[in-house]
C-alpha cells in the first residue's frame, strides 16, 4: 500500500490505480479506448474506494519512464493495448511485487490470452480487474529478462531507430540493454517478421503477421548465433547455431496464435530456447503452417528444443547479421545478450475464478513432449 505522506493530510491512506493507455495505437483510436477504461475505472473507485492515477505519456519510454517514477504513488498498474503494452508493463513493475492489470486490446495478445484473459472486451476486462483488487486475486508468472553483454545496445522500442548519442560517445556505452519480457525474445526470422509486419500497410494486424510470415518465407536468410546455455538440469552447452530461427520463449504464442514454443510454461522457472535446424524445403515449410497453429509444431526435426535457464547469445564467424532482437513486439536492440529466466517476478491481476485454476498444465505439457517424440531433458528426439 501507499503510504500516507502524513496523518493531518488524510486519516488513512487510499488505494491507488495507475493507468497507461496507449494513445496511438491504431492511428489514434487507442485514445477512444484509453478514456473508456479511464471512466469504467474512475467510476469503480467510487465503489470500492480506489483512487485513479493516468500516468499514460507520449511514448513508450515516456510512459514506462512515468510509470517508475512515481511508482510510489500508486498500489496497482493497469495496463491498456497489446503485448508491446504489457511489456511496458512489466518493466514498470516486474520483481516488485506490485501487481499489474491487463485490459488486452488489438489483434495479438499472445501473452493475454494464454492467461485466459478477456481479449477487445474493455467493459469485461476492467470488471475482472476490479474484482481481482477488491478480492486480492493474482497469479505470479516468469519473465526474461535481456541484457546487454560487452558490444550490445538497445534501440528505439517503438521504431527500432538508434538512439542519438553525443559526438564521442559509443551507442554501446550510452544505451546498455536492460529489459523484461512477458512472450518471447525474438532473435531471427520471428524478429524479421514482426518488424516487417509493424511496417505493413495491410488493415487487420493478424493479415499483416500471416503476410508478413509468408514474405519472410521465401527470403529466409540463416543467422549466426554462437550460445552458451544453462539448461534446466544445470548443465552447460555451448555452441553454433546459423539458422533462420532462434527465440527464447516464456510463453507459447506469438503474431495472434502462432505456436512457436508449444512446451512452455508461465510458472516454471524456465525459458524454452526454440530454433531451426536447418532451413526447410517447400514441403516442410508446407507442414509446419498449419503445424504452428495445433500446437505440434516441434514434432518436426526442422526445429531444435531445449529448456534453459539462462543463455548468452553473441554473434557467430559464420552466418548472416541476426537483426534488431525484439520482444513482445518491441525493439530490444543488438547482439550479444544475456538471457535469464526470472521465476515468478510477475504479478498479474486476474479474476478470482481464473486464479483459483492452474494457468500450466504440466501434465499437458508432458504429453505433448512425449507424443512429439522428444526426450524432456536433452530437448533431443528419443
Amino acid at each position: 500500500m501507499v503510504k500516507c505522506m502524513t496523518e493531518s493530510e488524510r486519516s488513512k491512506c487510499r488505494t491507488v490505480v495507475g493507468l497507461v493507455g496507449n494513445p496511438t495505437s491504431d492511428k489514434g483510436r487507442g485514445a477512444k479506448v484509453d478514456a473508456q477504461v479511464l471512466s469504467l475505472l474512475r467510476e469503480a473507485g467510487t465503489i470500492h474506494d480506489f483512487d485513479v492515477l493516468d500516468l499514460t505519456g507520449t511514448s513508450f519510454n515516456d510512459s514506462l519512464n512515468r510509470a517508475r517514477e512515481r511508482a510510489h504513488e500508486y498500489d496497482y498498474l493497469v495496463v491498456v493495448g497489446g503485448d508491446g503494452m504489457i511489456a511496458l508493463g512489466a518493466n514498470a513493475v516486474g520483481c516488485s511485487g506490485k501487481p499489474l492489470g491487463i485490459v488486452a486490446m488489438g489483434s495479438g495478445n499472445d501473452f493475454a490470452r494464454g492467461l485466459k484473459l478477456p481479449v477487445n472486451r474493455i467493459e469485461t476486462a476492467v470488471e475482472g480487474i476490479v474484482g481481482a483488487i477488491v478480492r486480492g486475486s493474482h497469479i505470479d508468472v516468469d519473465m526474461g529478462r535481456v541484457t546487454s553483454l560487452e558490444g550490445g545496445y538497445s534501440v528505439d522500442p517503438s521504431t527500432g531507430s538508434e538512439y542519438e548519442t553525443p559526438a564521442g560517445e559509443s551507442a554501446v556505452q550510452m544505451h546498455p540493454i536492460d529489459r523484461y519480457y512477458a512472450g518471447m525474445l525474438s532473435c531471427g526470422i520471428d524478429a524479421s517478421i514482426n518488424d516487417r509486419a509493424n511496417h505493413s500497410h495491410l488493415p487487420n494486424g493478424s493479415l499483416r503477421y500471416f503476410a508478413a510470415v509468408l514474405v519472410e518465407l521465401t527470403h529466409m536468410k540463416r543467422y549466426g548465433y554462437h550460445v552458451k546455455a544453462t539448461l534446466a538440469d544445470g548443465s552447460i552447452e555451448e555452441r553454433d547455431i546459423v539458422s533462420p530461427l532462434l527465440t527464447v520463449a516464456n510463453s507459447r504464442h506469438i503474431g495472434g496464435g502462432i505456436e512457436v514454443s508449444p512446451y512452455s510454461c508461465f510458472s516454471d522457472g524456465l525459458l524454452d530456447l526454440v530454433w531451426m535446424d536447418h532451413v526447410p524445403n517447400f514441403h516442410e515449410c508446407a507442414v509446419a503452417i498449419p503445424n504452428a497453429y495445433n500446437g505440434r509444431l516441434l514434432a518436426s526435426n526442422v526445429f531444435g528444443w531445449k529448456r534453459v535457464r539462462e543463455i548468452e547469445i553473441t554473434r557467430a564467424q559464420e552466418g548472416d547479421e541476426p537483426p534488431i532482437l525484439m520482444a513482445d513486439g518491441e525493439y530490444v536492440g543488438h547482439l550479444p545478450v544475456r538471457v535469464v529466466a526470472e521465476d515468478r517476478a510477475l504479478r498479474v491481476l486476474v479474476p478470482p475464478a481464473v486464479a483459483a485454476h492452474e494457468i500450466d498444465s504440466k501434465e499437458r505439457v508432458a504429453e505433448a513432449i512425449a507424443r512429439d517424440g522428444r526426450d524432456p531433458v536433452t530437448g533431443a528426439f528419443a
